[in-house]
């Protein structure tokens, strides 16, 4: 089993929802989390006063699921996400040691 957690932009979530949807992903957990890579924040201008932004929101959608659905599922991420602009995000993939669902008891496969 792999977790694979991607970081997007805010106003992709709905298009990425819906690519997931459509490979039958039962679950996944999404964070508002704020950060920078390359864009390196921007500049904003409040009651007159300049001022840097340093942290830029953006959306953490972590979802587990079975080795073999990986690159199916990341290929639908990349293809519901991309804009081809800076600040697209990130996709990370771990591997997951075990899974138990609390209320069951149900472990692996069984518990996601």
């Amino acid at each position: 089993m792999k977790k694979i957690e991607t970081i997007i932009k805010p106003f992709k979530l709905e298009a990425l929802k819906e690519a997931l949807h459509d490979l039958n992903v039962s679950g996944m957990t999404i964070s508002e989390v704020k950060g920078f890579g390359r864009q390196k924040g921007h500049t904003e201008i409040y009651r007159g006063a300049e001022y840097m932004v340093d942290f830029i929101p953006k959306v953490k959608v972590e979802i587990i699921v079975e080795t073999e659905r990986v690159e199916p599922i990341i290929e639908a991420i990349i293809g519901a996400v991309r804009t081809g602009k800076i600040g697209d995000g990130k996709i990370f993939v771990l591997p997951i040691e075990k899974i138990i669902r609390i209320r069951t008891g149900e472990t692996d496969n069984e518990a996601i």
